[in-house]
């Protein structure tokens, strides 16, 4: 993209695959930091605010990346129920209680992403709505022994066996699910590199 450097700050080895579907010549790096935002701030502004948070970080981190010739693409995503976000679970009981209040209702996945080139920043949220039909204990608890999803908001992967036998429709974009809006970020792309 006209030796133009785009650094991805995050580990999902989600967010990278869908990267690289895309064919956007990219690199990984990362700095820690929590995932933590201002308790009255509105639920579709908590992704962009961690994203961001994660994009400064890196810039921080690597002070050389603090010019117009490189992109820092970061995201997060959120899964709501009702107003409630429901993070990451904490152990094997929290998983099992999320998917089984999950079982039968919709709820939202937001991914909030933050790009940033020298002093300028795209930011957004995509928000993509998800119905999960009925599942029994048996099945959310196949699923939580089988793929572990500890390290899942939601304590799902839509492109795992729950997403193929568990969710009844989605609207909006798949892959926003997944982590990553990905034909949103490639436009942003596109304008910041243009």
């Amino acid at each position: 993209m006209n030796g133009t450097r785009i650094i991805l700050a995050s580990q999902s080895p989600r967010r990278k695959q869908l990267l690289e579907w895309a064919e956007i010549p990219f690199e990984v790096m990362v700095q820690s930091t929590p995932e933590t935002y201002p308790p009255d701030m509105p639920v579709p502004e908590v992704p962009v605010h961690i994203a961001r948070e994660k994009a400064i970080a890196v810039r921080q981190k690597y002070e050389s990346l603090h010019t117009a010739a490189n992109i820092i693409i970061a995201a997060d995503t959120v899964v709501v129920l009702g107003n409630t976000i429901i993070g990451k679970p904490k152990d094997r009981e929290d998983a099992l209680d999320i998917l089984a209040r999950l079982a039968g209702n919709k709820h939202q996945v937001i991914t909030g992403v933050v790009l940033l080139k020298g002093q300028q920043e795209i930011a957004f949220a995509d928000t993509t709505d998800v119905w999960f039909h009925p599942l029994t204990p048996e099945q959310i608890a196949f699923y939580v022994d089988k793929y572990q999803p500890y390290d899942k908001a939601g304590a799902y992967a839509i492109q795992e066996w729950i997403g193929v036998v568990g969710i009844k429709s989605i609207q909006g974009d798949f892959y926003n699910v997944m982590g990553l809006p990905v034909s949103r970020v490639v436009t942003a792309l596109t304008n910041l590199i243009i």
